[in-house]
């Protein structure tokens, strides 16, 4: 792999908001290598996405990578080359994305939701044996790093009576961090990585799919191209054969040359982007503590795993005065951009009709939602920034800054 980059580029806020929420920040080296790739004459799948594939499996210690549009994507693959039985049950907690959700329907399968704790934003072995409980024993499950923070998987996928190996992992949130040892990206069935331009590793689309299971890699490559056995730069090579076979129904999941010369060259910046997201979360958890009304995000203990600090989500206690809508409006007058991660899936209609909710219900999910609140964090991200946010957030907690008179 190439040399790693250590200078983080300095903060170049928008110029109508003082401080974003997100920066999509792509390299000068992305920016040189896609230009390299549209002046090669070829831009689809082919030998950029070999290197990356390569390059980003043994950065995150897996065997195998298999590069995909989206990590939606990936996670509808991975479920597909369980080749479970139509229908078959899969945990999945309830707040997450609603397309990790929504992929689990698409690969023929039924979601059951799992409730989640609320000081780690997750579900916990107790609440995914309430789901087996429910519904009977689930044939998989779907893990999600939220926010970063490492899931103890095993813990998880032993409630779930499920070998890891029926475990696809939801990583989106999670490149370049541990749980335990163990990087996140092996050890099970399958994990997912996302590109999305929000994400640690930003190419504005894509998605990777690590396994340490041959015969799954093999399978998601023809897969992701329509079940095709060949895709079309093996095809079109001096000496290629124009000849393939289609053995299995398959997607238009590929990626092209272009995304991954692009993350090949961002992957160069990955640790030292994940430095910086460290030092904003440690600055963070210094302007923040001890604000009444205001709760840090959990971290993990050093046993547990490495936090990759893509979301610093902090929980804002109506209890204590302060209202979280009220919170964001007010960092919105002063020109803070914020986020919520997320509105839970059961919240929403479609997934109302179409997943499966214990008997009890998710009180954990629904009085977690009413207080998260996501703060901006990304390698670009000054210290004068934190602080702004860090100042504003401490007047409205302690009562000194009133709204501005926007309705």
């Amino acid at each position: 792999m190439t040399t790693r980059i250590n200078a983080v580029p300095r903060a170049v806020p928008a110029d109508d908001v003082a401080v974003p929420f997100a920066d999509c920040y792509i390299s000068d080296e992305a920016q040189a290598a896609a230009l390299r790739v549209l002046r090669s004459g070829w831009v689809t799948t082919g030998r950029e996405v070999v290197a990356f594939e390569n390059e980003f499996a043994a950065e995150v210690g897996a065997d195998h990578g298999v590069a995909v549009s989206s990590c939606t994507a990936g996670i509808e693959l991975a479920l597909r080359s369980f080749d479970l039985p139509a229908g078959s049950l899969v945990l999945t907690s309830t707040l997450t994305f609603c397309g990790a959700v929504q992929a689990i329907l698409h690969a023929g399968l039924q979601p059951v939701l799992v409730d989640v704790d609320m000081e780690t934003g997750m579900p916990t072995p107790a609440t995914v044996r309430d789901a087996v409980r429910a519904f009977g024993r689930p044939a998989a499950m779907t893990i999600v790093h939220w926010a970063g923070d490492p899931a103890d998987v095993s813990a998880l996928a032993d409630a779930a009576v499920l070998s890891r190996d029926r475990v696809v992992v939801d990583a989106a949130h999670a490149v370049g961090t541990y749980t335990g040892a163990i990087p996140v990206g092996s050890g099970c069935g399958a994990t997912c990585f996302s590109f999305y331009a929000t994400k640690n590793l930003p190419l504005g689309e894509g998605g990777m799919v690590t396994t340490d299971d041959p015969d799954r890699a093999e399978w998601l490559r023809r897969a992701r191209l329509h079940g095709m056995t060949a895709d079309a730069w093996r095809r079109y090579l001096p000496g290629g054969k124009w000849r393939y076979n289609v053995a299995e129904a398959g997607l238009k999941a590929n990626m092209t040359d272009l995304q991954a010369a692009m993350g090949r060259a961002q992957l160069t910046h990955l640790p030292a982007w994940q430095r910086r997201r460290a030092e904003i979360a440690a600055r963070y958890d210094e302007q923040l503590a001890g604000l009444p009304g205001i709760l840090l995000p959990h971290r993990p203990s050093p046993a547990d795993g490495l936090h990759a600090w893509h979301l610093y989500p902090v929980r804002v206690q109506p209890a204590d005065g302060i209202d979280r809508d009220g919170v964001i409006a007010q960092l919105a007058d002063r020109a803070v951009g914020t986020s919520v991660h997320f509105i839970p899936v059961h919240q929403l209609s479609y997934f109302r009709r179409h997943t499966l909710i214990p008997p009890g219900g998710l009180a954990g999910a629904d009085a977690l939602s009413e207080q998260l609140l996501s703060l901006p964090i990304y390698p670009r991200l000054s210290d004068d920034q934190v602080d702004a946010v860090g100042a504003v957030l401490a007047d409205i907690a302690l009562g000194r800054f009133s709204r501005r008179g926007r309705q």
